[in-house]
């Protein structure tokens, strides 16, 4: 690039969303005529999916009595003290309303959080395959420490793993359920990671910075059968000091354009959190936050459309799930992690070195995936868009578009795909 085009250093190396790339070609092809079927994007249809009518209500209400300025810095009062009551109602934590921050959605909150604690060249540990650590590291100019997880485990970290990497590290960051996985911690895989945290933090002499964790739980209220939602301070008061959470509507409501995130943790980090998103900018829409603050309250709203939802997302996914297994069960090379959570399944499809019958052999998994494309319509995202290995035969399959009369064809189509590889 010439000198006159050059641009920071941030700007020149970030690196493009490998999901925004696929979906453009995704695009092309439905504009083609091309039957796709797109399972790719983290996000619901609202067709299949709208946002709770009571939520809709309010916000066209908001809306006609001319709500439209700016909300305070850090959300506003309402809506903070509606989420302190709903987090601890439904989920035990106690948090009053200076210890949570407002944003359009949980994105400017992460961000903040990252340029809150870490420094340049501070080490930031986070797990693989997970959700843009890697480009929040690269936002604050981190030093990355990337612990790969493996299948035999959901995909989740143990304390084990992570144990050789803490001792300098000033960010621990961890998500439970877990996009891409739509896996979860269990109680005692937690509480000896959170032990780690809080050994590390008793051995840190005074003056040195503590290490903090971020805790993404945006999809904490899907879960599924008899998974359970664990979290580090209900299960260790000791890291509440140095915990923030990542919560929000955006998931466990449909409501992925309606931008209302929030995090909760000490007041002295919440504050300066404030502070950045003020200079940002990243704020919740006044109408949106009087309307989910409403709406927040409304128990009996709120569970009917909790039951609605996870249900057919539940049902998505085990039909799914059942395919891939009915699949391996066949002979072919695939599989699937049972559902636990979330909108996303996690599947497996290793046609790495096998050869199609006009002799072409799919060397890659990038082959593998664009075979899937063009063969079976099938557009899933591999788990090294995620930050596992290229070579890793993982990927993430979403189901908050997809239609259940569409899935026995989708299976149909993946079947003939894989028939003709040897």
């Amino acid at each position: 690039m010439s000198e006159d085009k050059k641009l920071s250093r941030l700007a020149e190396t970030l690196i493009e969303s490998e999901i925004v790339r696929m979906n453009g070609e995704i695009r092309k092809k439905m504009s083609g005529g091309e039957r796709i079927f797109n399972y790719t994007i983290g996000d619901y249809d609202p067709q299949i999916f709208p946002i709770p009518h009571e939520l809709e209500e309010e916000i066209i209400f908001a809306y006609r009595q001319h709500l439209t300025n700016y909300p305070a810095g850090d959300g506003e009062p309402e809506l903070r003290k509606a989420v302190s009551k709903f987090i601890a109602e439904r989920q035990g934590l106690d948090y009053g309303v200076d210890e949570i921050l407002i944003a359009s959605g949980g994105r400017p909150l992460i961000y903040t959080l990252f340029r809150a604690i870490v420094d340049a060249g501070e080490k930031v540990v986070y797990t693989v395959p997970s959700w843009n650590n890697n480009h929040y590291v690269h936002f604050v100019d981190g030093r990355h420490c990337v612990v790969q997880t493996h299948p035999e485990h959901d995909f989740m970290p143990s304390a084990e793993d992570l144990r050789p990497h803490l001792s300098d590290a000033v960010l621990l960051s961890l998500s439970s359920p877990l996009n891409p996985t739509g896996t979860t911690f269990g109680k005692e895989q937690l509480q000896a990671i959170c032990d780690l945290v809080v050994e590390e933090n008793e051995r840190r002499p005074a003056g040195q910075k503590k290490l903090h964790l971020m805790f993404d739980q945006i999809y904490w209220q899907l879960t599924y059968g008899s998974t359970e939602h664990h979290d580090p301070v209900r299960l260790r008061p000791e890291l509440r000091p140095y915990t923030v959470f990542i919560d929000g509507i955006s998931k466990a409501f449909a409501a992925t354009g309606v931008r209302v995130g929030w995090s909760m943790g000490p007041a002295h980090i919440i504050g300066r959190m404030k502070s950045i998103l003020s200079h940002v900018g990243a704020w919740s829409p006044l109408p949106e936050q009087k309307a989910t603050s409403r709406f927040l309250m409304q128990k009996g709203a709120v569970d009917q459309y909790l039951k609605i939802l996870k249900s057919g997302l539940n049902e998505r996914l085990q039909k799914i799930h059942k395919g891939f297994r009915q699949l391996k069960k066949e002979g072919h090379p695939v599989d699937a992690i049972v559902p636990q959570a979330a909108i996303y399944l996690t599947v497996k499809i290793d046609l790495c070195g096998r050869t199609l019958p006009d002799g072409t052999r799919l060397e890659t998994q990038a082959d593998v995936t664009a075979y899937l494309l063009n063969k079976a319509g099938l557009a899933i995202v591999p788990f090294h868009v995620f930050g596992a290995q290229p070579t890793s035969p993982w990927y993430r399959l979403s189901v908050g578009t997809v239609k259940i009369e569409d899935i026995h064809e989708m299976f149909q189509k993946l079947k003939v795909a894989l028939k003709e590889t040897s």
